[in-house]
């Protein structure tokens, strides 16, 4: 009882302790080198750079909102793919409902630069985190966050109250046994817990199936993601009989985006990869082509110079892991499909083949779309947006390495 008290009294007296400037990180190019590389060819750019070509992400944007158009599902794109303000405000533009964030400080990043709507997806559990999502709510009425615990909502209500405001939450119900609360009576127990507090405002419920979007073969995919929904769909139903406003049920990805709408109640798509695509997702195969997910085009590349050709059949170039983090699947080099790319070395990647459409030169550069493209950005400052192969635009990751 005396920790319960002392929790409370902490947060009632401190609820307005993270009121002060959100901080935003410094675009490390400055104008000089920005006037420097505007018009520059992607083939000149100095490697290891992040590439985006502006055709191929226009065409994802408007996609994935024609696909779904008729079926009752929107789309609340997930930034934790690019965190970058800019992308997401071409994602509100080409109509999404909002975006996801899954940290509190993506949050902060987003809403504090323009970004109306932004869920977040993860829970605030401690006390400081707690006092800045109460912040944010405070400056930012589009902030909706998550709660997956009793003693979770208990908090938010208490620093809810001491900020003086309502704090708009949604219910994570548990999928894949790693955050959210248990389907079913204790689902509806928490929100209705929720529903009753004055301050907390219960605008519905979130449930993200991650284990089943890299699942390869379309028919698998949504049999399981299906599958594993029944449950979901057994307290959304429990929750709509017992009177609960239920506007949000929010969740799927990039994998299941073309299956969500078989869903009973399900309202909008956290779709992520999309917008740049990488070789996990492409492996996967798609509704009209099952060894291929060609729904979207593959945006997202690294540009890459070869470094050493010291060994027959053996190329060294200067993007390893801290440029493509993971190595399985390996990268895929454009225009060489017999190159196998390891970047299992820290600062070096090494491709290996038995045929080349060419004889490579140290200095040669090279394209490759990456193994994943959430970890990959929150390795760069910067973004090239592309089109013709030169660089229209450079959007600053203004979000990278926000992981609070």
């Amino acid at each position: 009882m005396a920790h319960s008290l002392n929790r409370r009294k902490f947060l009632q007296t401190s609820a307005l302790a993270g009121t002060a400037l959100l901080w935003s990180p410094p675009i490390k190019a400055n104008n000089h080198d920005i006037a420097n590389e505007i018009g520059k060819s992607k083939w000149d750019l100095d490697t290891p750079a992040l590439c985006v070509d502006l055709d191929k992400l226009e065409q994802n944007l408007k996609k994935v909102h024609t696909r779904l158009a008729g079926t009752g599902v929107g789309v609340r794109p997930h930034i934790k793919t690019h965190k970058c303000p800019a992308l997401a405000s071409m994602q509100m533009e080409a109509g999404a409902l909002g975006v996801c964030a899954a940290k509190l400080s993506e949050s902060e990043i987003m809403l504090g630069n323009g970004i109306s709507e932004v869920l977040m997806t993860g829970v605030n559990v401690t006390i400081p985190k707690i006092q800045r999502a109460m912040a944010l709510r405070r400056k930012h009425p589009g902030f909706i966050q998550a709660v997956d615990n009793p003693q979770n909502a208990q908090d938010l209500q208490e620093a809810a109250r001491a900020t003086g405001i309502m704090a708009d939450v949604v219910v994570d119900i548990d999928v894949i046994r790693r955050s959210g609360v248990m389907p079913g009576k204790p689902a509806l127990a928490l929100a209705q817990m929720v529903d009753k507090m004055p301050n907390l405002n219960f605008r519905g419920i979130l449930a993200y199936d991650g284990g089943v979007q890299h699942v390869k073969g379309f028919q698998k995919r949504r049999e399981r993601a299906l599958n594993t929904f029944e449950p979901v769909v057994d307290t959304y139903e429990q929750m709509k009989k017992s009177g609960l406003n239920l506007e949000i049920f929010s969740g799927g990805g990039t994998g299941t985006y073309d299956i969500m709408s078989e869903v009973p109640g399900f309202t909008d798509v956290q779709v992520g990869s999309y917008l740049f695509m990488d070789c996990q997702y492409i492996e996967i195969g798609g509704a009209n082509n099952e060894t291929e997910f060609d729904d979207f085009a593959p945006s997202l590349t690294v540009m890459t110079t070869v470094v050493n050709t010291n060994h027959p059949g053996r190329l060294v170039t200067d993007s390893g892991a801290k440029a493509l983090t993971l190595n399985r699947p390996t990268a895929w080099v454009l225009g060489e499909p017999d190159f196998v790319y390891n970047a299992g070395s820290d600062e070096y990647g090494t491709i290996t083949f038995e045929k080349a459409s060419k004889t490579y030169k140290v200095g040669d550069p090279l394209e490759v779309i990456v193994p994943h493209c959430d970890p990959v950005v929150n390795l760069y400052d910067k973004i090239y947006g592309i089109r013709n192969e030169r660089v229209e635009s450079i959007l600053p990751i203004l979000a990278r390495g926000m992981s609070q």
